[in-house]
């Protein structure tokens, strides 16, 4: 059934319950039936869950804008805390690839998109390999590791580094960094502890201002330094639109993959029928791989504001208005979907998930992200096996994050191969 006023519905629990959070998806099934549209109380987000009304939001930039408006809940004592630091410390990012629209955004994915070609990503397959098989080499004689810190997080955390051309060893700093850049849209902060996360962020931005000057001067053959001699319309990028394309870069080069690689190890522990069959069929590890990301996705959803008045899923949505199409729900809707809720790597109608998004906003690093993946558990099936649980995980695993789902451990055991 189809919504009534999105204002008249209420979930039993709050959609930001840490619990609901961490396990939502008995309730996107219950917005699927009943709300397909919802309005979050606490912030006045209006959250999308059916398939085809998320592609409609991704792909009519028109009427749902990437451009930042106030945000969920508007401009509030921490978002002004938080973006004051920047005023006076750092620098204001300005709005370049994820916060833009067409024909503004085509200029700024033109150029990083010649580094995340499919050819482009062919060619840094070996050297993913290497650390990956690096990883596993420091803990395979243990038997056990912690997965996230020892693998899921180390992966694509050392090599956007190495792409970056910034210090590898040194991946854990910018993981820092980039839950600082994050934590306004992670969870409520108070003022206090929104100042905290800014001034993480604004050590960040001073660190690679002076990449910035080094690359100005002396070029090199990394990411840094093609933004920094990329011109856009004739002109070099500013400062402030440098500060934002390395926010996006250095978040998407640490979050998401790493929840992607936990989520897909922590899926085969929890379905060691599946982990068995790909074991039995290594053919199938595309398709793992893809059911992995649509059943459970690493990137929830994103942000849109209305640019107009919308009506949508039986929702009326006015101008302003913070809209999130929310990935992971679609993702589950039965009417796109066979048996949404059962992870099956089997699956044919795989092509349909949107996990890395749609339309002129899809996933610029997806290619990249999928050869992590491969490379991981092609490591992971050839080196280890009766890969097990070797401590029980918490009633809720994952950290709290209102679009991201990072897990806090996994501690697994193992037979060495």
């Amino acid at each position: 059934m189809r919504s009534m006023a999105d204002e008249l519905f209420e979930l039993e629990e709050s959609f930001l319950d840490p619990a609901v959070q961490d396990d939502p998806f008995d309730t996107y099934t219950t917005l699927h039936e009943k709300c397909p549209v919802y309005k979050v109380p606490e912030n006045g987000l209006y959250m999308v869950t059916k398939y085809e009304d998320v592609r409609e939001v991704l792909t009519t930039p028109s009427i749902y804008s990437s451009r930042p408006g106030t945000g969920a809940g508007g401009l509030n004592e921490a978002s002004k805390a938080h973006a004051q630091v920047f005023q006076e410390k750092g620098w204001v990012k300005g709005r370049t690839l994820q916060r833009t629209d067409p024909p503004e955004h085509s200029h700024y994915r033109k150029i990083l998109g010649r580094v995340f070609t499919n050819r482009a990503v062919e060619g840094m397959i070996p050297r993913i390999d290497e650390i990956t098989h690096s990883l596993i080499d420091q803990f395979i004689d243990r038997g056990q590791c912690e997965f996230v810190s020892e693998f899921a997080l180390p992966l694509p955390g050392i090599f956007i580094c190495e792409q970056l051309g910034l210090p590898a060893e040194e991946y854990e700093t910018f993981k820092k960094w980039a839950d600082a850049m994050l934590a306004m849209s992670q969870r409520p902060l108070s003022p206090d502890e929104a100042v905290i996360q800014a001034e993480y962020e604004v050590e960040a931005q001073h660190h690679l201002a002076r990449e910035f000057e080094k690359r100005r001067e002396e070029p090199t053959d990394d990411l840094i330094s093609a933004l920094v001699h990329a011109h856009q319309e004739d002109e070099p990028f500013t400062m402030e639109e440098l500060q934002d394309l390395m926010h996006q870069l250095v978040t998407g080069g640490f979050e998401t993959t790493t929840a992607a690689i936990g989520t897909s190890m922590w899926l085969l522990l929890r379905y060691p029928d599946q982990m068995q069959k790909l074991r039995d069929d290594r053919s199938l590890q595309k398709n793992f791989i893809e059911e992995s990301l649509r059943f459970d996705s690493p990137v929830a959803g994103l942000w849109r504001t209305a640019a107009c008045p919308a009506e949508i899923g039986g929702a009326s949505i006015p101008e302003g208005s913070a809209v999130m199409p929310r990935f992971a729900a679609a993702n589950r809707d039965a009417e796109v979907f066979e048996s949404p809720e059962v992870f099956d790597i089997t699956r044919e109608d795989l092509h349909k998930h949107v996990a890395f998004g749609l339309g002129s906003h899809f996933c610029m690093g997806a290619s990249l992200a999928r050869a992590e993946l491969m490379s991981a558990f092609t490591a992971i099936l050839d080196r280890m096996d009766n890969i097990r649980l070797a401590k029980p995980l918490d009633d809720n695993p994952h950290k709290f994050s209102f679009f991201l789902r990072p897990m806090k451990e996994l501690h697994i055991e193992f037979d060495k191969i």
